[in-house]
């Protein structure tokens, strides 16, 4: 599924050592959004065959969704059809809403860090990892070895994961707080705590690949079958983006910065690729569920960036 674009620019093409559990997940939250369309597996199996899934592969992605509660099973006549929960569905809203909107205006600042510092015995090392790995995944970085920030005024979060790890921990110590720092972007000021020079170039290189991309999607060199493959890949990179960008205040940002002509290049070619790549779905789904048509669309982002559905065509 390979292809060349303008000037022999190389079109993505499914890459090896996906992890079909993930594909899966993105793809549920890109073109499906009731929980009414019963879809059989076997229009799933061909679904992640479009990206080098073998069929065992896509039914163990498919049991391990059900695991976690985020699609369902039913009955339809004597076979057992497969359904996102509401639940499912209002994640995937509103995660697909940060993903299309990120990087659209500077996020008010008002100059609040939220703070968290913790003291623990020396025994204490499962329960510091746990601890770092949880600030990690509320958005926090590094400052010194026991002190953690993030941007703006946020506490109850990190406070309830600190609690929750940290209560029965004899001799541990910890406290949450909001913090204005005199020196914001010196060498001894929380910018410091970022490697903004590797996110730049994280976003410099995303350009690199898709620019030519944007190319070939706006020469119409991409077909539908390309289409659902490259919508996807960069879809997942510009995730990728997302998840690590700490979305500093524009004065804390070294320039020029490169995240607007990155959020450029990804919004063009997901918009653009938006009907191909449907097409492209209901094609492969169809024989095996005759009803893909009626349920299968896309998400765009509207001019309003407001969250709802006009057409059959998902705006976020």
């Amino acid at each position: 599924m390979s292809g060349r674009g303008p000037d022999g620019v190389s079109i993505p093409r499914p890459q090896a050592g996906q992890n079909p559990q993930h594909l899966l997940a993105t793809l549920l939250g890109e073109y499906f959004d009731s929980p009414e369309a019963d879809l059989p597996s076997a229009a799933v199996v061909a679904m992640l065959r479009e990206f080098g899934i073998s069929e065992a592969s896509a039914r163990s992605a498919l049991s391990r969704l059900i695991r976690r509660g985020l699609i369902a099973t039913r009955r339809v006549g004597r076979q057992s059809t497969y359904h996102i929960t509401p639940q499912t569905i209002a994640s995937h809203r509103a995660y697909m809403h940060r993903f299309l909107t990120f990087g659209a205006e500077p996020p008010p600042w008002t100059g609040d860090w939220t703070v968290v510092a913790f003291s623990l015995p020396e025994p204490g090392q499962a329960h510091r990892h746990h601890v770092r790995k949880t600030l990690g995944a509320l958005g926090f970085v590094r400052l010194y070895d026991s002190v953690w920030i993030k941007p703006g005024r946020e506490p109850q979060a990190p406070r309830q994961a600190m609690s929750a790890i940290l209560a029965d921990v004899e001799r541990a110590r910890w406290s949450v707080m909001c913090a204005q720092f005199d020196e914001e972007s010196g060498p001894h000021g929380p910018a410091a705590a970022y490697d903004l020079d590797c996110l730049a170039t994280a976003y410099r290189a995303f350009i690199d690949q898709y620019s030519g991309v944007r190319d070939a999607v706006h020469a119409g060199e991409v077909d539908t079958a390309q289409a659902f493959v490259v919508r996807t890949s960069v879809m997942d990179s510009w995730r990728s983006l997302v998840l690590i960008d700490p979305d500093l205040p524009e004065h804390l940002l070294p320039a020029p910065w490169p995240r607007q002509h990155a959020r450029e290049t990804f919004l063009d070619i997901h918009a653009a690729l938006g009907p191909l790549a449907e097409a492209r779905l209901v094609e492969v789904a169809t024989p095996y569920w005759p009803a893909a048509a009626s349920w299968v669309n896309h998400f765009r982002l509207a001019k309003d960036s407001s969250l709802g559905i006009s057409g059959g065509t998902r705006d976020a």
